[in-house]
């Protein structure tokens, strides 16, 4: 028996279906054009003979790869919710993703080389912390957003959180409840880290506290070596952490010394990330809108590659929600 493993084409689905190659090509690209019956028609068709259309092909042709290539922090958990909703928003516009991982050893300027290398058209950079005059030079080869960092540019886009507003709204949620000494362990040069100081200091004077600023980072370790720095200096009534995994550095070091959550003190955390809220962690956290975010960078993306040059840079700014969980309580020192 001969087999025939040639890929089928638009005519062979065409002569299946009994209908046009026009017709074919309507509802395979999902246009309008074509009826209900005539799309379960060919569709079936296209499924029977194991039809797939040539996307590659057609997008060389019009010189467009409908890809984003995302720039993305590998260690930051907090990203990969944010990926989640850039895929989905991708998806609704008809685009593919492309991601390239930045991290200790994989610097940023090699993960967007790696995207343009790839053919990607526009690129979203994830919690970049680029020099600005290199994402504008970037921008000036292709369409360029930055996620989940302030950048001023009239160039480039970039949507964000208030990390300032969701800083003074921490420190505001702890003051609410009885606590003077709150502690901020900050995110060193971190996207946001800068807003976050600011919102923490801002909120402190505004509540006649004085201000008490440990170093930190983006992950744990930073989080447990200003944890061990309290413990030996003394417990404050309330912690506030860069983000929630330096937070979970925090409540891990309180933990083995013996400390109480919140019974001696009070932590919260920022992004309201999946493990903020699970039962043995349920840490009170500002919450980022993952949604709003995703979409939002991935429909500017849209626009300006519809719209070819000529747009102006926006700030797209989202505000943050708390999320109150067992990690924070009334004062009790």
């Amino acid at each position: 028996m001969e087999v025939n493993s040639r890929r089928p084409t638009l005519q062979d689905v065409a002569d299946l279906a009994g209908v046009s190659r026009a017709l074919v090509s309507i509802v395979i690209r999902d246009v309008p054009g074509a009826s209900d019956a005539t799309r379960v028609r060919v569709k079936a068709a296209a499924d029977r003979l194991g039809y797939r259309p040539d996307n590659a092909a057609r997008l060389l042709r019009q010189h467009r790869s409908r890809l984003i290539g995302v720039s993305y922090v590998a260690a930051q958990t907090f990203h990969a919710e944010l990926l989640d909703e850039i895929y989905d928003a991708a998806e609704r516009l008809r685009y593919d993703v492309v991601l390239s991982a930045v991290s200790d050893r994989r610097p940023g300027s090699r993960a967007v080389r790696t995207l343009l290398d790839d053919r990607c058209e526009a690129i979203l950079l994830l919690g970049s912390q680029a020099p600005e005059s290199e994402i504008v030079d970037l921008a000036a080869k292709v369409p360029v957003v930055v996620l989940a960092r302030k950048m001023p540019s009239a160039h480039v886009d970039v949507v964000r959180t208030d990390d300032e507003a969701g800083a003074v709204m921490a420190v505001n949620h702890l003051v609410g409840l009885g606590h003077r000494s709150i502690v901020h362990v900050d995110g060193g040069r971190g996207p946001g880290a800068q807003e976050r100081r600011q919102g923490y200091r801002k909120a402190m004077r505004a509540a006649g506290l004085e201000s008490r600023i440990l170093p930190g980072g983006l992950t744990e370790e930073f989080g447990a070596d200003a944890a061990r720095s309290m413990v030996e200096q003394g417990i404050p009534g309330a912690v506030f952490a860069f983000n929630d995994r330096c937070a979970l550095g925090v409540l891990d070091v309180f933990l083995r010394a013996g400390v109480s959550v919140p019974g001696d003190v009070s932590v919260i955390g920022f992004d309201n990330s999946a493990l903020a809220g699970l039962a043995h962690i349920d840490l009170t956290s500002v919450g980022q809108d993952t949604a709003f975010l995703g979409g939002a960078a991935v429909e500017r993306i849209s626009e300006r590659l519809d719209a070819g040059s000529g747009l102006l840079g926006r700030d797209i700014v989202a505000q943050p929600q708390l999320v109150v969980r067992g990690s924070t309580g009334l004062i009790g020192r």
